[in-house]
């Protein structure tokens, strides 16, 4: 009998090793857990090569370049705008690709929408791991998805090799898979989820959607540090991997960590409603309160996400503390730089904050650490509360304080300006260095700004 061959394969990384250890070359500790290794006798000492990679058939030599037929990708648009923009034009016929977040975050919900859309051309099949086809149903009527009932296949299966067939017997063009950690396959060994599993069930699933220019989504779970469970091999097998955030509200935000057909610059917003995942055309008018009325406290700034401007308000509340020591509290922002802002207002502009300050992002969204050019917004706002002066909100702020109560420049100034002026807004203020000559033809008054001195007088 021919001895059964046995590998220890990191779940972090995927790197595998032929004994246990403790800790595995990326630096994670126990993570390595054993699998079992299909035995295969290679006659005369001949090197044994693989009949197939990620995409299909591998082998035949090497050919020259121009003897290879370029042929281009082609694109679908699904009829969700937001996911067309994160996808570059559409979803690519024959892709595989993984969509992942939070539970609760919307993963089916959209994809549900989706495949309804994609019925509608082509034969579609849902694939769920999880749950009934009774509850599948129950959804679809709950969100009153438009489909094409000759055309909209459904299954609950948990094997790769069923689910292949299926898509066979059908002639299936495009596949939802929910999810990629609860289906396994009979050409490897261990537990749905496990690393061995999910490697072997997405690379079958990938050389067939590849062979039979299918087109195929797959759900994936997240860890406690939300990246995707199981080996990070299966982000190396994929063509396009969405991740969606989770923020406080309603509000959903859809990115592309990777993409063989399109930049990963390209940020979608959505909203949970009772219609599902709903694109947001139009984000500023979320993130903007839409109040008539002018008060303390508020402040209007441009930020990026990703290749895109969106417009929203920072509000501010300043009260005097009842405690021996005043509170600092801010939703959607970093304490950090609260606390930074309000030391450089102490050092340079000699501003006394003994009070109780309250921090809020309107529309409930979350800014990345990264994001400084919501400096002088912040300040603005602080200062405007403290001082019960009012900020017009025809008026626009945006710009990085230094520590030593400089401006400094931020990227992408000139779209960013063209964002606010497209809004209507009148006055815009930005650092010094971001001034150009362009600006003036946009029907508002720029106002360069170079020190946090000359922005207290200007807004005060």
């Amino acid at each position: 009998m021919a001895k059964i061959k046995t590998a220890f394969v990191c779940s972090d990384c995927g790197a595998d090793y032929p004994r246990w250890q403790g800790q595995c070359g990326c630096g994670a500790w126990n993570t390595l857990s054993e699998i079992k290794l299909s035995s295969s006798k290679a006659s005369n000492n001949k090197r044994v090569t693989a009949t197939a990679g990620y995409a299909g058939g591998v082998g035949g030599g090497s050919k020259k370049i121009n003897d290879i037929e370029a042929i281009e990708a082609e694109k679908q648009l699904t009829g969700i705008g937001e996911l067309d923009r994160v996808l570059c034009g559409g979803v690519t016929t024959g892709s595989v690709n993984i969509i992942s977040g939070d539970p609760g975050a919307g993963k089916t919900t959209l994809l549900s929408d989706l495949v309804a859309r994609m019925s509608q051309t082509k034969a579609s099949l849902y694939c769920t791991a999880e749950e009934s086809l009774s509850q599948f149903k129950n959804r679809v009527n709950r969100l009153r998805l438009d489909y094409n009932e000759d055309s909209l296949y459904l299954l609950s299966e948990t094997s790769v090799e069923a689910i292949i067939e299926e898509l066979e017997v059908n002639k299936i063009k495009f596949a939802v898979i929910d999810s990629i950690q609860a289906v396994v396959t009979d050409t490897a060994n261990g537990s749905p989820g496990s690393p061995s599993q999910v490697k072997s069930a997405a690379q079958a699933l990938t050389q067939y959607c590849k062979q039979n220019n299918v087109t195929m989504f797959l759900i994936a779970h997240v860890n406690k540090n939300n990246e995707i469970a199981g080996p990070q091999t299966l982000v190396h097998i994929v063509d396009a991997l969405l991740h969606i955030d989770t923020n406080d509200g309603q509000i959903r935000t859809l990115r592309a960590n990777k993409n063989r057909f399109g930049d990963i610059d390209t940020v979608g917003i959505f909203r949970m409603n009772e219609r599902g995942m709903t694109s947001v055309d139009n984000p500023s008018e979320i993130f903007l309160s839409g109040s008539s009325t002018e008060s303390p406290g508020s402040t209007i700034t441009c930020i990026r996400k990703g290749n895109r401007n969106l417009l929203l308000e920072i509000q501010c509340l300043t009260t005097e503390t009842e405690a021996e020591f005043p509170q600092r509290v801010c939703v959607g922002l970093n304490m950090n730089r609260i606390k930074m802002l309000t030391g450089i207002l102490r050092k340079h502009a000699r501003v006394k904050i003994f009070h109780d300050t309250f921090f809020n992002i309107v529309g409930g969204l979350k800014i990345d650490e990264s994001e400084t050019c919501i400096d002088l917004a912040l300040v603005s706002a602080l200062l405007s509360s403290l001082n019960d002066f009012v900020v017009p909100r025809t008026t626009c702020i945006m710009g990085e304080l230094s520590l030593n109560g400089d401006v400094r420049p931020i990227d992408s100034g000139v779209p960013r300006v063209k964002e606010a002026a497209q809004h209507g807004f009148e006055q815009i203020f930005i650092p010094y260095r971001n001034y150009h000559k362009s600006m003036e033809g946009l029907g508002a008054r720029i106002v360069p700004v170079k020190t946090v001195h000359e922005l207290i007088e200007l807004i005060s």
